[in-house]
């Protein structure tokens, strides 16, 4: 087993530490208090290539392994979840579906300008009555010729206000249940396609999180990502990946969150010492310490898989689940070690404790996440 990083890979890592302390740190605690999208820290994600850090560089991507991928999300969510969860839609569920299964017609329109970071796409599948039971679709395609008609409502939708490009998955044939759900390609201007308002979210505060509703759209059929019925596939494959990315995020947000009660630790006196000379302080730190590092390899060997063309599934999902329970160990102990500071936004430590929860359940909660690792174990 080789664990050292290569050269590009530590480059990767410090650029997105250097943008993250840079550009994201200032201001990370108004744009979470007034939910403000971070427009101008995204347009520079993009410019540096961090939208499309995976897709092949003819399509104007960076050509870069899950791994570079893993260690760029732990640095960027360290400072600021709401930009990685921008980050990780983008890169894990719009451009490698994209470039996975679409055209190259599809490549070309979508795939190139989303790889640059020029726009934004998003991923809709969750609906008011389909949340882990994603079979349960009730928004609809009905086969018209050359174009789908779109009715229906999406909810829960990050970038849902932001993007241009949206990967909407809708039931074209209810007898076939999963296996006629079709994926489409909607822009933002199709006319009646519709944004609701912000959800008042709990963390993750500066990315948008919309409804979408749908009435009558006209979606040529070109914009179908692969065969009739390949909907819901494609989803469960793109998720699979997209763990990858949620689980680099919990890791971040854990290893935030332990730097700044470390360093808290070391500063702050009791007692006629640091808190870090303790034992009840250092028994935390080296829990947190422990459980972030066993996080970590558990992201590193699900991207390695996912770069060597093995199967992820299970990596990813484990991944998924021990990172996110460990980011709300690790967020609910910082506040903890800092005390009655912890508890005010200054010392941030109460925002990684928001923005941790989320971890748990979007892109498959802990629960269904049991649930693939027990179906993998158990085959």
């Amino acid at each position: 087993m080789f664990f050292q990083l290569t050269e590009e890979q530590l480059m990767i890592q410090q650029a997105a530490r250097d943008f993250a302390q840079q550009e994201l740190l200032p201001g990370v605690i108004e744009r979470d208090e007034h939910q403000k999208f971070p427009k101008e820290q995204v347009k520079r994600l993009g410019e540096l290539g961090f939208l499309g850090m995976m897709v092949d560089p003819k399509y104007g991507g960076g050509g870069l392994d899950a791994i570079s991928y893993v260690l760029a999300m732990e640095e960027i969510s360290k400072i600021d979840a709401s930009v990685s969860v921008i980050m990780s839609v983008n890169n894990s569920l719009v451009c490698w579906g994209l470039e996975t299964f679409g055209t190259e017609a599809q490549k070309q329109k979508y795939l190139v300008p989303l790889a640059k970071g020029e726009i934004i796409g998003a991923f809709c599948l969750s609906e008011p009555e389909a949340g882990s039971d994603a079979t349960s679709q009730r928004t609809t395609a009905v086969d018209n010729g050359d174009h789908y008609i779109l009715n229906g409502t999406k909810n829960w939708i990050t970038n849902g206000g932001s993007a241009s490009v949206y990967l909407v998955m809708a039931q074209t044939d209810v007898s076939k249940g999963h296996k006629g759900i079709n994926c489409l390609i909607v822009e933002k201007d199709m006319p009646g396609f519709t944004i609701g308002l912000k959800e008042n979210k709990l963390g993750i505060r500066g990315s948008d999180t919309h409804s979408l509703m749908f009435q009558d759209v006209k979606v040529p059929k070109e914009q179908r990502v692969g065969e009739d019925g390949f909907g819901f596939k494609f989803a469960m494959k793109t998720l699979t990946g997209g763990r990858i990315g949620i689980a680099s995020q919990a890791l971040g947000i854990a290893s935030g969150a332990y730097e700044l009660a470390l360093k808290y630790s070391k500063e702050r006196k009791a007692f006629g010492k640091e808190i870090s000379h303790h034992q009840a302080i250092q028994f935390k730190l080296a829990d947190m310490a422990t459980e972030i590092e066993a996080a970590r390899l558990l992201c590193l060997k699900a991207a390695w898989l996912k770069d060597n063309g093995l199967d992820y599934n299970q990596a990813g999902s484990m991944a998924k689940l021990f990172s996110s329970e460990v980011a709300m160990r690790t967020t609910v102990e910082a506040v903890q070690i800092h005390g009655g500071y912890g508890y005010v936004k200054e010392f941030h430590v109460e925002r990684l404790m928001r923005d941790a929860k989320i971890t748990q359940i979007y892109e498959g909660t802990s629960e269904i996440q049991r649930i693939v690792i027990a179906r993998s174990v158990l085959q």
